[in-house]
């Protein structure tokens, strides 16, 4: 289902910098489909909607610009920091291909619940869904290529960072309730590459 073609996001997706790659992978994931039904309208405006227990969906130009931060590539094995919805996983799972693996942990059951079911729905196979403490990362699957982070933390966690294969990437808000900054952080043999991207606004890491 081509869910951006013809809709404006598309093109505004471009003016943000987002690859054709990384649309053509929101192309075929329908964000609807993980949108509650009473949001639906608004589906493929360019902002972020509730998605219940506090959570929202991120608009998807933020969704386009996280995984091109990521520089995702095929195989790679990379663990998200709160599913949510299961849009972002979605996406994900068709940028690293069937040799690539996403694990997704989420701390709500009901929204874990929920995003396994559509994940299912829609034949996705590379994608897990675990209930859990995102702080603590999942260790016993590390360590991983790239790491994404979708609530912001008040400093880099060092349990994620540990996770993280050398010249890994993860993508991480960091910040308080007023300020937040989006940050890239490569892994390098000795010490950490940072980057401070831009201004952002996502729930708090709990």
């Amino acid at each position: 289902m081509k869910a951006w073609e013809d809709a404006f996001v598309y093109e505004h997706l471009e003016y943000y910098g987002v690859s054709k790659k990384v649309i053509d992978a929101m192309n075929i994931i329908d964000r609807k489909l993980f949108v509650p039904e009473e949001y639906s309208e608004s589906a493929y405006v360019d902002t972020p909607l509730p998605i219940g227990h506090g959570q929202t969906i991120s608009a998807p130009h933020m969704v386009g610009l996280m995984c091109e931060y990521l520089e995702l590539t095929e195989g790679d094995k990379v663990l998200e920091i709160g599913t949510g919805s299961g849009y972002n996983a979605a996406v994900m799972s068709v940028l690293v291909g069937v040799s690539g693996w996403i694990y997704t942990i989420e701390r709500i059951p009901e929204l874990a619940q929920k995003a396994s079911e559509k994940l299912e729905k829609l034949g996705i196979k590379n994608v897990t869904v675990i209930i859990g403490d995102g702080k603590n990362g999942l260790i016993e699957y590390a360590p991983f290529d790239k790491i994404t982070v979708t609530c912001y933390a008040r400093k880099i966690p060092e349990k994620l960072i540990e996770q993280l294969n050398t010249n890994g990437i993860m993508v991480i808000p960091i910040g308080d309730e007023f300020v937040q900054v989006l940050n890239k952080i490569t892994k390098l043999e000795d010490n950490l590459r940072i980057e401070r991207l831009s201004y952002v606004k996502f729930v708090p890491m709990v």
